[in-house]
């Protein structure tokens, strides 16, 4: 089938109309976002049907067979995607099992619970209105990856399609009940929990307090009735304006902990019961000390935005766990916990991976919660906080993103790789002191003598830059290495204003 691709186009036009809009730049390194809105779009309804032509046609190529899950967030837009993407799929031979409106971790959980090996979940996931995506597997539990994604991009721009017809569609019903059974079976908590569940009017809000309820905990509903215009705050645990809301339900009820949850539900961000907001790398090192005292010698595999703790813990290191730093994004992770038969990943972000006996190797924000509440259940004399003070000290950041823009992020960072390694080389001094060590798996992480470092990376789904700075010593050694950090970006003219910062 023939098919006319146009570089630009506004709505309304006859060329929007009838040709494929696609930008090349909205296929990321692990999944696809494009900008949806009115003003200046990205991708059309008939450009979605060419990925979906595209992604069916690399289905079949790699013998996966024809039949893959697809679902869709809870935006204005989400079905009309969705449904625009079955119709390319379908004109491949796929076979369609659609699951309707889900969370991101219920469409993963479809390809084990209907035996489909691929998936197509439509979402723009923490992004804000006007952002569509679509999260893509042909490998249960794994994502794609830059491999796959380079794939698929080469097929849609080319127009290289297999359309060989003959494919079908088959509406799930009720999948979100198989879906709740399937996740609070035999989770229920003999303590009293009072929690906070927290959805920022996303999809997660559907789901999130049924299943807290059905393990036992008294649920605190914050922004839960469904909203596609995000009228509080956007859905994302790792934005302080959600985390704030959180802490003020939790002071004022006196809930034990408040639970957090990103717009497709595969992520889970904490507050604990005296209002302090817990990034999720500290989390994990609880939920890594709990899991390493049931399994002793497990694997935990963490991204490079993640506190030192987990090398340096003492109760780790006594349980015998060791951790893996690697690239951050849901599928590097993902990836790296089944390479490496870890029980757990963790991400800053708030993608946790658990493998069995608690996951099945995907980011679900629903087990992460239940597995939360699971740990303070076996600790009975402990609260949230007292968990939280009882990790040693450490001075970290929120997860800061300069705006950088996506065609000159990857070349700002490999600058900025460069100046670190040329420090040191030269056995410079760099924020106080002498550089320890450089981890440059993905963007750079440079350590400090004293165990401070700061983190560079190019953002995968967004044109913008992260930033993240911890320090064990004090909050002075934060700052400073933040500012010379900020400095080294300041030569770099295209790095512009933080979204927040600390």
């Amino acid at each position: 089938m023939p098919l006319n691709f146009i570089a630009e186009a506004r709505p309304n036009t006859f060329a929007f109309e009838t040709s494929a809009l696609i930008k090349a730049c909205g296929f990321r390194e692990y999944d696809a976002r494009w900008w949806f809105g009115q003003v200046a779009p990205e991708l059309n309804l008939i450009g979605v049907q060419a990925l979906g032509m595209g992604l069916g046609t690399m289905i079949r190529r790699l013998g996966v067979g024809p039949d893959i899950v697809t679902g869709h967030d809870f935006r204005s837009y989400s079905l009309g995607i969705k449904l625009a993407l079955v119709s390319g799929l379908m004109a491949t031979g796929a076979r369609v099992k659609d699951i309707g409106l889900a969370l991101s971790p219920m469409a993963y959980f479809a390809q084990f619970a209907l035996d489909t090996p691929s998936v197509a979940m439509v979402t723009a996931s923490h992004n804000e209105n006007g952002w569509t995506g679509i999260k893509m597997g042909a490998a249960r539990p794994l994502t794609f990856g830059p491999e796959e994604m380079s794939a698929l991009k080469a097929i849609v721009l080319a127009a290289d399609f297999d359309l060989v017809g003959g494919g079908s569609y088959d509406f799930v019903s009720d999948f979100r009940e198989t879906y709740l059974n399937d996740l609070t079976r035999d989770k229920r908590i003999t303590r009293k929990l009072k929690v906070v569940a927290a959805c920022g009017n996303g999809t997660a809000g559907a789901f999130a307090p049924e299943a807290l309820e059905r393990i036992g905990c008294e649920v605190i509903p914050l922004d839960v009735e469904l909203d596609h215009t995000f009228p509080n705050y956007n859905p994302n645990p790792e934005d302080m304006q959600m985390l704030h809301a959180i802490r003020d339900k939790v002071l004022k009820t006196g809930a034990d902990v408040g639970l957090g949850f990103d717009g497709d539900g595969d992520r889970c961000g904490v507050v604990d019961n005296e209002g302090k907001e817990i990034f999720a790398d500290k989390v994990g090192v609880m939920l890594a000390r709990d899991i390493s005292s049931q399994y002793p010698g497990s694997t935990f595999v963490v991204d490079v935005k993640s506190t030192g703790l987990f090398n340096t813990d003492a109760v780790l290191r006594a349980n015998g766990a060791v951790t893996d730093y690697w690239k951050t994004g849901h599928s590097y992770i993902k990836r790296r916990v089944a390479e490496l038969g870890a029980i757990a990943g963790f991400e800053k972000s708030g993608h946790f991976f658990f493998n069995p006996p608690i996951g099945r190797g995907y980011d679900d924000g629903l087990v992460t919660a239940i597995a939360i509440c699971q740990m303070l259940d076996r600790n009975p004399a402990s609260s949230m906080a007292d968990l939280y003070r009882a990790l040693p000290l450490t001075f970290g950041t929120p997860t800061m993103s300069p705006h950088c823009a996506d065609d000159v992020k990857y070349g700002v960072v490999e600058r900025v790789v460069s100046d670190f390694q040329a420090l040191k080389r030269d056995g410079d001094s760099f924020a106080g002191q002498k550089i320890g060590h450089l981890v440059t798996v993905n963007g750079v992480r440079v350590v400090a003598e004293d165990g401070t470092w700061g983190l560079v990376r190019a953002s995968s789904n967004k044109p913008e830059l992260v930033v993240v700075v911890e320090s064990p010593v004090s909050s002075e050694r934060r700052r400073q290495m933040f500012d010379a950090v900020d400095a080294v970006l300041r030569r770099s003219p295209e790095v512009g204003a933080y979204n927040q910062t600390f």
